[in-house]
């Protein structure tokens, strides 16, 4: 049975989709099978793992309305192991309509369980708001990873961020949990950036991982090439940190992992260019 986890934050610009895409590539190629449900209508994710959005593509909505089979809905991407259900702009109308529908907060979680003893690990890209879409997430998740810029602004949204997941843990996911917090944007030279880093640390402890990702430009140029960082510049300061990342992800999992070697490189390398 796979885990389920929600990456959320309603602070736009969070890191929360470079995270989503980049955590989610890592864990595949060190080894376990990894789904990424796209539940933000910018499509943000699909874009940047390489899949081409057009009229024929079956998305998360087609799903949502019950107008597909799952199976036609799942894209292999560019990364062994990786696979994604994509999303597009049709996603926005969807909230209005899941309102009308019986069991609204539960839809996703009905699309997740069908498919979760396929995959090791599913990761939902949330979408920046805590709508229903959002709660939807939240429901079919085992747990939520909270990526935080260091920045002041970020901060004040966590508050209603964690009242509403406390929400769904009281009414509707008792068994959901933080799975941790991501420093993301972290620029060491900032006076800012370590106050804000000792404020988070302060309000989740141990909650916090280690690992923080820096603001990198090859980070930023990845997802206009379709490609996860570990394939577009695996050798960058970025994807270093989202190396590291994985591995302690897996580690607090306490899962066994094929590390990533200067082979594995070589070979998605090759997968790269053809």
């Amino acid at each position: 049975m796979g885990k389920i986890i929600s990456i959320a934050n309603q602070k736009g610009g969070a890191g929360k989709t470079t995270t989503c895409t980049n955590l989610a590539a890592y864990v595949a190629a060190m080894g376990k099978k990894v789904l990424v449900i796209d539940l933000d209508s910018q499509g943000n994710a699909t874009s940047g793992l390489g899949i081409e959005k057009n009229k024929d593509l079956k998305t998360i909505y087609d799903l949502i309305s019950g107008d597909t089979d799952i199976k036609d809905v799942i894209k292999q991407t560019i990364v062994e192991n990786l696979d994604i259900i994509p999303s597009t702009v049709d996603l926005a109308g969807a909230e209005i309509e899941m309102v009308q529908m019986p069991q609204r907060e539960k839809l996703v979680k009905g699309i997740v369980d069908s498919i979760k003893d396929s995959y090791d690990f599913i990761m939902i890209d949330c979408p920046p708001s805590l709508g229903l879409i959002t709660v939807n997430a939240l429901t079919a998740s085992n747990s939520v990873l909270i990526p935080i810029p260091c920045e002041f602004y970020p901060l004040e949204g966590l508050t209603q961020l964690m009242n509403t997941i406390k929400l769904i843990k009281y009414r509707l996911n008792p068994s959901i949990d933080i799975e941790g917090v991501v420093m993301t944007m972290k620029d060491k030279r900032s006076n800012l950036t370590a106050q804000v880093g000792d404020e988070i640390l302060r309000f989740f402890g141990k909650k916090v991982f280690f690992t923080y990702i820096p603001r990198n430009v090859r980070l930023a140029e990845a997802p206009s090439h379709g490609e996860p960082i570990l394939i577009y510049e695996p050798t960058s300061k970025g994807a270093e940190a989202y190396m590291s990342l994985a591995e302690e992800f897996l580690d607090r999992n306490k899962i066994k992992y094929n590390p990533i070697t200067k082979d594995t490189k070589i070979k998605l390398r090759e997968v790269k260019n053809g």
